[in-house]
Formats: C-alpha cells, structure tokens, sequence
C-alpha cells in the first residue's frame, strides 16, 4: 500500500511540474505573438508616417492650405546686423583625443623577477635575510 502510495504521490508530482511547464509554455506562445503583433503595428505606423511626411504628401497639403512653392528670385533675405548664426554642434570641433601619460604608479609596471630582484639587492632586506639565518 505505501508503495501504491507513494507512486501517486510522484505521479501527482509529475503532473503538477508538467502542467505548469504547459502554461507557461502557453504564456510564452502568447506573449511571443502579442510582442510579433506588437512589431507589425509599429512597422505599420512608421510607414504611415514616413508616407505623411513625404515630399509629394507635403506639398499637397501645404497647397491645400493654400501655399505656393515660389522662386529664387521672388526671395528676399533680410540681413539683421550683429546677428551670427549658431553653430551646430556636430560641426563644432571635436575635443582632442591625444591620448595622455600613463597614469599607472611604478609598483604596477614592475614584474614580478624585478620586484624579487630589487628586494634581494637591498641592503635592508639582505641584512633581514641574513639575520633570519
């Protein structure tokens, strides 16, 4: 009876880890096709507004609204003195990118055989070797 029992405890265990690797495998289905549907939707926007704001879609609606396209020569430029224009940053100067002195301090940039040769050439530490002799 305990044997019984205990295989339907294990496959009542099994049954519980499986059904929850089903849904969660359906969540996951459900959740991969909101996030592709959610993709299309984007895509779509971005074609109608790429559409919107094309040149030929433009100058429909400005003339619509009444605009007209007009000519170099019916242009007239004002000038406004002590007026300078700004400059964009991206045709600003970049910053100098020279690359600067090591940074790094002396006891990083020695090996290890220049370390244990400069302590054994010491005086201080031959004479610490010496008396521990």
């Amino acid at each position: 009876m305990l044997v019984v029992l205990g295989l339907a405890m294990v496959a009542a265990l099994y049954l519980d880890v499986t059904s929850q690797a089903a849904l969660t495998g359906r969540e996951i289905q459900d959740m991969t096709s909101e996030m592709t549907a959610n993709q299309h939707a984007i895509a779509d926007l971005e074609n109608k507004l790429a559409e919107l704001t094309s040149n030929s879609s433009m100058e429909a609606r400005a003339q619509t609204l009444g605009y007209k396209s007009v000519d170099a020569n019916q242009l007239e430029y004002l000038v406004v003195p002590g007026y300078t224009a700004p400059i964009p940053e991206i045709l600003a100067g970049a910053p100098s990118l020279r690359p600067s002195a090591p940074s790094v301090s002396p006891e990083y940039t020695e090996s290890l055989f220049d370390w244990f040769g400069r302590h054994l050439r010491s005086p201080s530490t031959t004479s610490l070797i010496g008396a521990s002799q």
